[in-house]
């Protein structure tokens, strides 16, 4: 096993990356910006070095500063998190000839899922179910765009290669808006990700977000963990997630898992890692891998009862997985509700002092934050300050404790979306489950 893991990030997942190692035996480091020095895992670390200013650039981002904390403490890991370093193949690359380990996938197979084509043709070539499209990179022939769209049919989506959070996609309703939004979308590709490529595909008009969260080991072995319904969504920024999908059968839930399973043996998969589809109509639509831990992970770790991130850690150290894909039972239901700080109407950041902080309790309530009565929120990383998790034996069950949840929390000093949480609670197409992803975005304009 690991003796000892930087971690390489910050706020609630840092935290969570922390808890997991101290759970193993594991020594820990805390590598933090100026700014994040009174961040409770810095303080709960065996360790902590500063690697640079706020600005993430400088620091969360500075790969050579983060490689030096890891060696100045003798770390023999480094885990990335999610967001920053997470995804970067490059990081990753030098993390591994610098001799540590990374924990995550290798290099060749996150650069492979980063292009979002070549995950495409990966994925194909597994036999996973994949949205109708150009079938590779547009090339300058616009009168082959032109059929390759007719043939797809209208409205068509035109993607970057190397986007992703929502960053890099443009719709196209018309023919005649065809070369013009694919001229631009070149552009901002190549401006944003350094990387001017651009690939079609047929544009679901409305979809639900799901993912299906796999583990595999480099023993050749790999799992599902069942799927997860991320569709409440505000500008491809996902707001509350659950476990299983609403709707979603046992055998569909098998013959979609089993697929994504046996990609991670076909292209040689390490770690964790989510499959994301958009659903309509009772098929499954393969857009993109994440190829690290996922903000939702603990929706599914409720209803599985799988720590993912000691079963990472362990997959890095070299161990088989701790479970078969028989011992994985899907178990009640959980849903999670991102906390941010945010007005909860106008969405604009809060940063501040937090004045004070009381956390729900109960049966089948969990908290995933960093924060606490006195901390002082930074204006320059992501607003989200935590997650609510409840767990129920049912759906229903699941939703009744997180509205309880919700009115006993408290943060006090800054601005939160719990208002926006309550109110969704209650929303009766929500209750039903199983709306789209663009259900969130219609409501909040109607409210306007």
């Amino acid at each position: 096993m690991i003796d000892k893991i930087l971690i390489a990030n910050r706020g609630e997942i840092a935290l969570r990356i922390l808890r997991a190692c101290r759970e193993l035996g594991i020594k820990t480091v805390a590598a933090h910006s100026e700014a994040d020095r009174d961040l409770k895992h810095v303080r709960l670390a065996d360790e902590s070095v500063c690697i640079g200013p706020a600005a993430s650039t400088d620091s969360y981002l500075n790969v050579p500063a983060v490689l030096s904390a890891a060696e100045v403490t003798d770390a023999v890991a480094i885990h990335p998190g999610y967001g920053f370093l997470s995804e970067n193949a490059d990081f990753a690359e030098r993390v591994e000839e610098s001799g540590f380990i990374f924990i995550g996938p290798r290099a060749e197979t996150i650069r492979m899922m980063g292009d979002k084509v070549e995950a495409i043709k990966a994925m194909k070539a597994a036999g996973v179910p994949c949205v109708p499209g150009s079938d590779g990179p547009l090339g300058d022939d616009e009168k082959e765009n032109i059929r390759l769209a007719r043939e797809i049919g209208f409205p068509v989506i035109i993607k970057a290669a190397g986007g992703g959070g929502g960053r890099g996609m443009r719709v196209v309703h018309s023919e005649a808006a065809l070369i013009n939004a694919i001229t631009l979308t070149k552009a901002e590709a190549g401006a944003a990700f350094n990387n001017d490529m651009v690939y079609m595909e047929k544009f679901l008009e409305t979809p639900r977000h799901i993912e299906i969260q796999v583990l595999a080991d480099e023993h050749g072995s790999a799992v599902h963990l069942g799927e997860r319904d991320c569709s409440m969504q505000r500008r491809h920024q996902k707001v509350i997630e659950e476990a299983p999908a609403p709707g979603i059968t046992r055998e569909m839930r098998k013959r979609i898992g089993e697929r994504c399973a046996q990609a991670c043996v076909d292209i040689g998969y390490r770690g964790a890692g989510t499959f994301e589809f958009l659903y309509q109509d009772g098929e499954f639509y393969f857009i993109e891998m994440n190829t690290r831990i996922q903000v939702e992970h603990p929706v599914t770790e409720l209803v599985t009862g799988v720590d993912i991130v000691k079963e990472q850690i362990r997959i890095a150290s070299g161990e088989a997985l701790s479970a078969q894909q028989s011992d994985i039972i899907i178990r009640g239901h959980a849903i999670e509700c991102r906390i941010n700080a945010e007005d909860a109407r106008t969405f604009l950041p809060s940063p501040g002092t937090i004045t004070a902080y009381h956390t729900p309790g109960g049966p089948g309530i969990r908290v995933d934050s960093h924060i606490y009565d006195g901390y002082t929120v930074p204006p320059y990383y992501d607003s989200m300050i935590g997650k609510l998790i409840t767990y129920g034996d049912s759906r229903q069950a699941a939703i009744a404790r997180m509205r309880i949840a919700l009115s006993e929390i408290v943060i006090e000093g800054i601005k939160t979306n719990i208002a926006l949480h309550q109110e969704l609670m209650r929303d009766a197409a929500f209750e039903a489950g199983g709306t789209n992803i663009h259900y969130l975005e219609k409501k909040l304009a109607e409210s306007q």
